[in-house]
């Protein structure tokens, strides 16, 4: 099985789930609760993993790191 995410104006969720309930028996329909609190929750996800990565490996100097951290906490705030 392979994984997709499709995003659907609020207004057309039901008519896409009735079309893909004819698969029903061959797909699975979940919720990301992840995407339903933060839409922006693997992008931001992934950031901060490379600044983990970044800290780790000494790419970083603390005012690098603190630059970014600030920057990080403003688009957090959003």
């Amino acid at each position: 099985m392979q994984t997709l995410t499709i995003k659907v104006k609020d207004d057309l969720v039901s008519e896409v789930i009735k079309v893909l309930e004819q698969f029903k028996d061959n797909i699975q329909i979940t919720k990301d609760r992840n995407l339903e609190f933060d839409p922006y929750f693997y992008e931001r996800q992934k950031k901060l993993q490379q600044i983990r990565d970044d800290i780790s490996r000494g790419e970083m100097l603390t005012h690098d790191f603190e630059t970014s951290m600030d920057e990080l906490i403003k688009e957090l705030e959003r």
